[in-house]
């Protein structure tokens, strides 16, 4: 599928529009900034060709894109939005470049393990932050775990539905200040005691706040994510270069560094 794509890519490059004095214009899911924003900087240093980015939530950014909005590269934190583009003719094919998993963190002096998760997350004392279904991926991922967390005990799709605290993701939601994790912000500040999100995202977070911990799922409540890569219509030969470059050894390993798998990656 990576092969097909890239030859797809490749094709237009020799029939896109050239300016070379504009910059990419990317729209990336939050999760993505730290990976993309170095991937960024290698592909500018490699090329001179400048790339604009704007991070979010991948729903909000896709209906930003839908309605008009400027961009020529989405990669995003599910498949669903960039193949919702694709499928209404706005963009090419859509690949997986990356895959990430969902993680717990956990504030400090709160003793949660894979074991005693699903406990701690029905606790009525815990507070439950996760990202806005719908509108972020992470948001839809968090009521997947509910789901499968509800066939193993009956009702807790209900419980848990209703006590999430979806503290980000959404139109409103507030943003971290330049250079804080905001996740690891969120619990540092006792918005929340247990926060479902990307582990990449936990792995950020922890950087910053050592004593936050970083739970992984247990088997039964696991869920994995496919980060779903296209180019819209219309853009530069560049945005097509930069893309490409995303999916390269040199732009897969710095993905790899961050936390994610790399399916691009030789194996």
């Amino acid at each position: 599928m990576v092969a097909r794509v890239i030859l797809a890519l490749l094709a237009a490059m020799m029939t896109g529009p050239a300016d070379a004095a504009d910059p990419v214009l990317l729209h990336a899911a939050g999760s993505l900034r730290s990976s993309l924003t170095e991937i960024a900087a290698a592909f500018e240093a490699a090329t001179g060709s400048r790339v604009e980015a704007k991070f979010g939530a991948s729903g909000l950014l896709k209906d930003e894109i839908a309605g008009g909005a400027k961009a020529q590269v989405f990669a995003s934190a599910n498949m669903e939005h960039p193949q919702a583009l694709a499928n209404a003719k706005r963009s090419g094919p859509v690949v997986v470049f990356a895959r990430n998993k969902l993680c717990a963190l956990v504030r400090p002096g709160l003793s949660v393990n894979p074991a005693t998760l699903l406990d701690h997350m029905l606790a009525t004392d815990v507070k439950l932050g996760t990202s806005t279904p719908r509108a972020d991926p992470s948001g839809d991922y968090a009521w997947e775990v509910f789901r499968k967390a509800d066939k193993l005990r009956a009702g807790s799709f209900a419980a848990l539905e209703t006590r999430a605290l979806q503290l980000t993701g959404g139109p409103t939601s507030p943003a971290a200040p330049p250079g804080r994790a905001l996740y690891g912000m969120l619990v540092a500040d006792g918005k929340a005691d247990i926060f479902l999100t990307s582990c990449t995202n936990a792995l950020e977070a922890k950087k910053q706040n050592s004593g936050q911990q970083i739970v992984a799922l247990p088997d039964e409540l696991a869920v994995g994510a496919d980060y779903g890569l296209t180019v819209l219509n219309g853009a530069s030969p560049e945005a097509y270069q930069f893309a490409m470059f995303i999916l390269s050894v040199d732009g897969q390993r710095i993905l790899a560094r961050h936390g994610f798998a790399a399916p691009a990656l030789p194996q």
